[in-house]
C-alpha cells in the first residue's frame, strides 16, 4: 500500500498551541527562539559547573576560568546563528536563495541548519579556545555535555510550529498536522526531541560524572557528535524529507539529513576510539 494513501483511522489531535508566546504590539516571542536561548543559556550554565569540578578533571585541575565560559557565550551565539542559516542556505535551498538573495537575511521565516550551527560553533571554540589558551578539545567537550537540552527544546518548538513532520503513518500515537495535508503523520519532532535531547543528554552525563570521561578530552564531544548523527539518521526514516529536496539519489529513503550526518557518526567515532587521557603536566594542544 502507498503510504500516501493511508487513512486517519486512528490519530492523536494536534495540540494547536499558538507558536507566538507572548506578543506586545508588534513585538512577538517565539516558542521557536525562546528555545534557542534557553538551550543556550543552559550550555552556558552547564559547562560553568563541569568547568568548575575538580572530580572531573586530569590531577583535580580546572581546564578554564569561569570567565572564558561567560566570554564564550557570545561567540557561540554568534557561532550557531551565522552557521545554521548558512547551512540551510547552501545545503537545503541554494536555488531558492540565488534567485531572492535577501531572503538570507529574513531569518523570521525561518531556516536553519544543525550541521551548520554545528561548524559554526566548532569553528568560534577552535578560534576562542587559541585565543585564551584553553585545551580546544576539552572546550568542545563541556560545550557539547549540555547541548542536547537545547536540541530537545528547539525539536518540541517545531512540533508546536507544526514544521518538520513525518511521514504519513497509521500507528496509534500519529498526528493530523494542520498543514500535513489530509494525512495521519508520525510526530518525528517528538522523536527528535527524546533521543537527540533526553537520551543523548543522559548518555553524556554518565560519561562526565561516572565515566570521568572529560579526563580524555574529545571523548565527550565524539560520543556527542556519534550520539546526533545516529539519532538523527534514525529519525530520517520515519521524517518528511524537506520539500525542495525530496528523497535524494533517485531512492525512497536516502535524505539530506541522513548524508550530512553520516560524517559526523564516523567523526564521532574516530574522536572516541583515539582519545587519550591526558594529564595538566602535559601541553595544551588544540
Amino acid at each position: 500500500m502507498n503510504e500516501y494513501f493511508l487513512l486517519p483511522l486512528a490519530s492523536l489531535p494536534f495540540p494547536n498551541i499558538n507558536p507566538i508566546l507572548i506578543q506586545i504590539g508588534p513585538l512577538a516571542v517565539h516558542w521557536y527562539g525562546v528555545g534557542y536561548i534557553v538551550g543556550i543559556l543552559f550550555a552556558w550554565w552547564y559547562a560553568k559547573r563541569l568547568a568548575a569540578n575538580p572530580k572531573l578533571w586530569p590531577d583535580g585541575i580546572l581546564p578554564m576560568k569561569p570567565e572564558d565560559l561567560d566570554d564564550f557565550i557570545v561567540w557561540a551565539a554568534i557561532g550557531v546563528v551565522l552557521g545554521g542559516r548558512t547551512g540551510y542556505v547552501l545545503f537545503y535551498d541554494l536555488a531558492r536563495y540565488i534567485a531572492h538573495p535577501l531572503d538570507i537575511f529574513a531569518v523570521w521565516q525561518g531556516g536553519m541548519s544543525f550541521h551548520g550551527g554545528l561548524l559554526g560553533v566548532i569553528l568560534a571554540m577552535t578560534l576562542f579556545s587559541i585565543k585564551r589558551g584553553i585545551r580546544t578539545w576539552s572546550l568542545f567537550d563541556v560545550v557539547a555535555a549540555g547541548v542536547p537540552v537545547g536540541l530537545g527544546l528547539v525539536r518540541v518548538a517545531n512540533f508546536i510550529n507544526s514544521e518538520l513532520w513525518g511521514r504519513p503513518t497509521d500507528v496509534p500515537w500519529g498526528i493530523e498536522f494542520p498543514n500535513g495535508g489530509p494525512f495521519t503523520r508520525h510526530p518525528s519532532q517528538l522523536y527528535e526531541a527524546f533521543l537527540e535531547g533526553i537520551v543523548l543528554f543522559i548518555v553524556l552525563r554518565i560519561l562526565t560524572h561516572s565515566r570521568l570521561k572529560l579526563k580524555t578530552p574529545r571523548f565527550v564531544g565524539g560520543a556527542f557528535i556519534c550520539g546526533y548523527g545516529l539519532s538523527r539518521i534514525f529519525v530520517e526514516f520515519f521524517r518528511e524529507p524537506d520539500q525542495q529536496l525530496g528523497y535524494l539519489l533517485g531512492t525512497n529513503w536516502l535524505t539530506m539529513g541522513m548524508i550530512l550526518s553520516t560524517p559526523m557518526v564516523l567523526a564521532g567515532i574516530w574522536a572516541m576510539v583515539t582519545a587519550k587521557p591526558v594529564t595538566q603536566a602535559q601541553p595544551q594542544a588544540t
